[in-house]
C-alpha cells in the first residue's frame, strides 16, 4: 500500500491527445504553439509602440505650444514642422506598421497555428501543456486538480 495521494481525474475531453497522435506531433505542436505566443507577446509590445509613439506625439505638440508662449518660436516651428506627425518608418505611422503586422505576419502565423492542429488534433490547443499539468501536478491534492470540475466542495 501507498502513501502517495491518487486520483482518476485527467485532462478534459478537449485536453486529451486523439488516438493514434504521436508524442512526437504533441511535442511539434506545442513548439508551434510557444511560437505563436512569442509572435502574440511581440504583437503586444508593437501596440504598445504605437500607443507610446501616439503619446510622444501628442506630448510634442504640447511642448511646441508651450516653447511658443515662452518666446521660442523658431524652435517650436522646426519641432512642430520637422517631428510632429512625421512618419516613423518611411511613409508610415505606427497605425499602419500595427495594421500591415496584424494582415500579414500575425495574421498567417495565426492561421497556420489553427490549420496545423486542425488537420493533426481535431483542432485541440495545449496538448503538450495538458500532458505537462499531469506530469507535474500532484495527484488528490489540493490545488493540484486536472480540470475545475475537480475540484472538492
Amino acid at each position: 500500500m501507498t502513501d502517495e495521494p491518487h486520483d482518476d481525474q485527467g485532462p478534459d475531453e478537449q485536453h486529451q491527445v486523439p488516438e493514434g497522435v504521436t508524442d512526437a506531433t504533441v511535442e511539434a505542436l506545442g513548439s508551434l504553439s510557444a511560437a505563436v505566443e512569442v509572435i502574440e507577446h511581440a504583437r503586444g509590445l508593437l501596440y504598445g509602440f504605437h500607443r507610446l509613439t501616439g503619446m510622444a506625439d501628442l506630448n510634442l505638440g504640447e511642448a511646441v505650444e508651450q516653447l511658443r508662449k515662452a518666446g521660442h518660436t523658431d524652435l517650436a516651428d522646426r519641432i512642430d514642422t520637422e517631428l510632429v506627425g512625421r512618419n516613423v518608418i518611411a511613409g508610415r505611422w505606427t497605425f499602419q506598421v500595427v495594421e500591415d503586422y496584424d494582415d500579414g505576419y500575425y495574421a498567417l502565423a495565426k492561421e497556420l497555428e489553427r490549420t496545423a492542429r486542425d488537420e493533426l488534433v481535431q483542432g485541440r490547443k495545449h496538448l503538450f501543456e495538458a500532458a505537462m499539468k499531469e506530469d507535474r501536478r500532484t495527484a488528490g491534492r489540493r490545488h493540484h486538480e486536472a480540470t475545475p470540475g475537480d475540484l472538492a466542495d
